[in-house]
């Protein structure tokens, strides 16, 4: 039975380069690597204070820059503890400038330490591997001058203008560009996902809804963008595509047809409805997010799950994949009735391994919010920075009010205030 759904899905879960399964129909077996390691820190990237904090960290990063920036690092500099020297020197100073290490210790050249457990701090904050030696990636981050820092705090603080989200007891959150899934349960992240988002030209919206359903065993109907983009390209180099792929053509009464009798050096298959099959292959993987919105995208599972293991995770067409699905489905299905009380893991499994199709409604719809922060602060005045992917942080042609002046109230909607 197909999932209900307000709008047909978005471009952007297809994976056309998915692995098909071998010729015994057993599937081609490969090892996964594991999912990249990311933040263990349960302070939510989004809360209700979320955005007169980053206004705040915007000032303050403007006073940074107008006090004359902070040093920059050679960027062939490669330090570890136990090293010494001027440019050690010049990293303590970088460091104690954003408060990650503190005042009274930025003087010395001595990689000790207290710069260790600074410089984990810092590669904390702006989403890179906690190694405490610096390398090429932390070297970048540490030499984007304090006035990018400013632009970014403060772009993102508009994006989130006129937000009304409901934030509640549970909640989740996508950072598109973290590339990272929150579950939110009394104000602290109680799990964070690896996730896969959408690529620089097929970008994730932003987003702000309801998440009202699991789907186990989806299937999936390719969207009439991906058709012409990726499906029609792949049939003409390989005319068993469809076949391998477990993809389907149907009429318009429902009636499969033979992709023989197509034309593939036109655009005709776009007049069909095509469909996947439910399985290990499936785009959407085994577990589907079901959260009505106007851009139509959701969350999914999928069968390209190497991609978890990259640092830079923009491969998708718009909606957001998610490692270890099944966990986030369990937190997400709890308090919701099952056949034998409750939905655990094992049976979200179970369920999967029937290889049937099962909608399962969530007893109570959990919010979700998809948002766009390449800068935010946390309540404790922290600022974290993640790379604009979207290159959406360019000044605007009005700019963004100064903290000083701004009468925002901190509660549950973060809506401008109404005079």
């Amino acid at each position: 039975m197909q999932a209900p759904v307000s709008k047909p899905p978005a471009p952007g879960s297809v994976d056309p380069t998915a692995t098909p399964p071998s010729p015994n129909g057993q599937g081609a077996v490969k090892p996964v690597p594991a999912a990249v390691a990311v933040s263990q820190d349960p302070r939510p990237t989004f809360t209700p204070s979320t955005f007169i904090n980053t206004m705040k960290a915007a000032w303050t990063y403007k006073q940074i820059a107008e006090a004359g920036a902070w040093p920059t690092l050679p960027a062939e500099t490669l330090l570890k503890s136990g090293d010494r020297g001027p440019v050690v020197a010049a990293l303590r100073r970088r460091l104690a400038m954003e408060g990650d290490l503190p005042a009274d210790k930025k003087s010395g050249d001595l990689f000790d330490p207290d710069v260790v457990v600074a410089v984990k701090r810092f590669q904390a904050r702006h989403g890179l591997p906690e190694s405490g030696a610096v390398r090429a990636k932390t070297v970048e981050a540490l030499n984007v001058p304090a006035l990018t820092r400013h632009r970014q705090l403060a772009a993102s603080a508009q994006r989130l203008m006129g937000s009304n989200f409901p934030f509640g007891q549970r909640y989740v959150v996508v950072n598109i560009p973290s590339a990272t899934v929150e579950a939110i349960e009394e104000g602290q992240v109680v799990r964070r996902y690896v996730a896969v988002v959408g690529k620089v030209d097929r970008p994730s919206p932003r987003v702000e809804t309801r998440i009202t359903a699991v789907n186990l065993n989806p299937t999936w109907t390719v969207p009439v963008s991906l058709i012409k983009k990726d499906i029609i390209p792949h049939v003409r180099s390989d005319p068993s595509y469809l076949s391998k792929m477990k993809i389907r053509i149907l009429d318009g009464k429902g009636q499969e047809i033979d992709p023989q009798t197509l034309d593939w050096s036109t655009q005709n298959a776009v007049n069909y409805t095509l469909r996947q099959d439910p399985g290990a292959i499936n785009s959407l993987g085994q577990i589907r997010i079901d959260m009505p919105n106007k851009e139509a995208v959701y969350m999914h599972d999928t069968p390209s799950k190497r991609l978890f293991a990259q640092d830079t995770r923009f491969h998708s067409s718009g909606c957001v994949r998610v490692a270890d699905v099944a966990s986030f489905a369990e937190w997400l299905l709890r308090g919701t009735p099952s056949p034998t009380g409750g939905w655990a893991r094992p049976d979200i499994e179970a369920a999967i391994a029937t290889t049937a199709r099962q909608d399962i409604r969530l007893d109570k719809p959990i919010p979700v919010a998809w948002v766009y922060l390449t800068g935010y602060a946390t309540a404790d005045g922290i600022a974290h920075f993640r790379k604009d992917v979207y290159g959406l942080d360019e000044p605007k042609a009005e700019p963004l009010p100064d903290a000083q002046v701004l009468d925002v109230p901190a509660t549950s909607s973060i809506a401008p205030k109404r005079s």
